[in-house]
């Protein structure tokens, strides 16, 4: 299979969306957030070319703003009424991008090797035999020119930005380590370093890939492939619900958002029942919502009052309330990782939970039950128990 990281994290967020996308061809209009993260892409690239020399600042505002008012043509604007806006509105904050980046990352003090350069991979599947090819673009090289030291920089337009944990499993960066890795075998995954580089924030969040990571993102990569492989013998994507489906492009194909784009005309009785009925089903989920908000609010007063007056038990004229307490113990795993990797069995808790940890903890060293024993935490888990004074059954609500 020839296929790329987007198209694997495709699959992963939704098959039907993956099959809509790469099999079926559908073709999706040019949203503004996709055409302006492309434009911005391009003006960092000019950036950093020296032809001979760099572009100055004013050269790069120039290209980007060129480029942005050609791309805008394009674009599929939600709301026409609002275009000139938005238009307008991407302009700045694209200006805004550059300039804050320019002040932070003058090109002549890196070493960029490589702009937008386009790879290929081969990742062999040991259980089939075959070969699979990945192939994408990475949008910057840098070599520190006094050592072996190479830094992969990915850029990204979007607001949310991830923790420096969250990165080590990252699929992308996980690849991008593996291109440079086969591109050249002597250098080791701790020379690259691997960089989100989040435009929004002009802020860089980077991490490096150990060997055993690279093997574990191969080991990713091939159980998404084999996935794909396996839904497409059987002609079965299902459609998976998210956060992101108010973004995709596929709605009006999608059975889930069926009765969404269902068209007047094809109104029946049953749906004016259903309309009625959702109607009254929202209304009181929104006063259930509203009462389990009051419910904690009520709770932590009534937990206030138990610790201030030292009592567990408290009494209305009917009823009493009674709380309890329950021990939750939970591992800091990034304290516990170095002990368990000494002991040769952090791979047997890559994905941990409690239990599994605790079952193997008396077979552990003493030292590392020591260190595990630093990275134990506790929390309590109190409960409160509404009772009726005259024999009525107890009812236990958890906080």
């Amino acid at each position: 299979m020839r296929t790329s990281y987007s198209a694997l994290d495709t699959y992963k967020t939704c098959p039907l969306q993956y099959k809509f996308r790469q099999i079926d061809k559908e073709k999706t209009p040019k949203r503004p957030e996709q055409v302006f993260g492309t434009v911005v892409h391009d003006a960092l690239k000019y950036m950093f070319e020296r032809d001979p020399l760099y572009p100055t600042l004013d050269e790069v505002v120039s290209h980007y703003k060129s480029a942005w008012k050609s791309a805008a043509e394009n674009v599929m604007w939600r709301d026409e009424a609002q275009k000139e806006k938005e238009e307008a509105m991407y302009m700045e904050e694209g200006l805004a991008i550059l300039k804050s980046f320019a002040k932070k990352n003058n090109p002549w003090n890196f070493n960029a090797v490589e702009l937008e350069s386009r790879f290929s991979v081969d990742v062999k599947d040991p259980e089939s035999g075959e070969t699979h090819t990945l192939v994408g673009i990475m949008d910057r090289l840098d070599k520190d020119p006094d050592s072996s030291q190479y830094e992969i920089i990915d850029y990204k337009t979007g607001k949310k930005m991830p923790s420096v944990a969250m990165l080590e499993d990252n699929m992308q960066l996980g690849l991008y380590s593996l291109v440079i890795v086969e591109r050249w075998p002597d250098l080791k995954p701790e020379d690259i370093t691997v960089s989100l580089y989040f435009l929004r924030h002009n802020e860089k969040v980077s991490t490096t890939m150990a060997q055993e990571k690279l093997e574990l993102v191969k080991k990713n990569i091939l159980e998404v492939i084999r996935a794909i492989e396996k839904s497409m013998e059987e002609n079965n994507f299902p459609p998976t619900p998210g956060p992101l489906c108010g973004w995709c492009d596929f709605r009006h194909l999608c059975p889930m958002w069926a009765h969404e784009y269902k068209k007047e005309e094809e109104y029946t009785p049953d749906d004016n029942e259903l309309k009625e009925a959702l109607s009254e089903f929202l209304a009181l989920k929104d006063t259930e919502d509203q009462t389990k908000k009051r419910m904690a609010a009520l709770k932590d007063i009534i937990n206030r009052y138990l610790d201030a007056q030292g009592l567990e038990r408290v009494f209305s004229s009917d009823s009493y309330v009674t709380r309890s307490s329950q021990e939750r113990v939970s591992y800091d795993m990034e304290k516990a990782e170095p002990a368990l990797r000494e002991a040769g069995v952090w791979e047997r808790v890559l994905a941990p939970d409690k239990k599994k940890l605790e079952d193997m903890l008396p077979d552990l060293p003493e030292s590392v039950q020591k260190e595990l024993e630093e990275a134990r935490k506790v929390s309590v888990s109190k409960t409160l128990r509404v009772s009726k004074k005259k024999g009525v059954a107890e009812e236990e609500e958890e906080e």
